[in-house]
């Protein structure tokens, strides 16, 4: 009697644990990306700018995500929020690979700025030549807005709560009536759940 209970107890336990791991095998596979997470936040490093990012995905297996960036450029003193709506797909051959893209929109405050006050045109021996006069630095806020657009790739980690990714953002921007087109490309690190 005592070996058929040992045995019944053995067999309840073996299929509770099979269960529970169908159970959390399901949760992580969850969420709105097919990558299987729905939120990750974490650092983005780039050639322009740097900060946090946090991505989520909205509910469905569409692969849509919203991703928010806070960053500082290097040379300003400053910040920026960019907002991001991106759509993922998924990469047949490799079992973790997305491809998105998206655009959003950005604001931020810089205090400072260098600029020359005077550019003179000129042409010496056949060469076309300025002439830059009077560099100021220039310690205001200015206030910056733009829209973005966004391309990248990003990798779920198989056994490992990490996302890694990189992306080209190129953006324009109005900063105090002056106008530009700037390019980003940077590598993320996101935490998941």
């Amino acid at each position: 009697m005592k070996k058929f209970t040992l045995a019944v107890l053995g067999i309840a336990l073996a299929f509770g644990t099979q269960s529970a791991v169908a159970q959390s095998k399901k949760k992580s596979s969850g969420g709105g990306s097919s990558n299987g997470y729905s939120t990750g936040i974490g650092l983005r490093g780039g050639g322009y700018s740097s900060g946090l990012t946090i991505k989520h995905f909205l509910s469905g297996k569409n692969g849509v995500a919203l991703e928010a960036l806070v960053t500082t450029e290097y040379k300003a003193r400053g910040a920026r929020l960019t907002l991001l709506g991106e759509k993922h797909k998924t990469i047949a051959d490799v079992k973790g690979l997305q491809f998105y893209y998206g655009a959003g929109f950005h604001a931020g405050a810089y205090q400072g700025r260098y600029y020359f006050t005077d550019a003179r045109y000129y042409r010496y021996h056949k060469k076309d030549v300025y002439v830059y006069r009077d560099y100021v630095y220039d310690d205001a806020t200015y206030v910056a807005v733009g829209a973005d657009l966004i391309l990248g790739l990003e990798y779920k980690l198989e056994d490992l709560p990490f996302v890694v990714g990189i992306d080209y953002k190129p953006y324009f921007e109005v900063f105090h009536g002056y106008t530009g087109f700037y390019n980003d490309a940077a590598v993320s690190l996101r935490f998941t759940f």
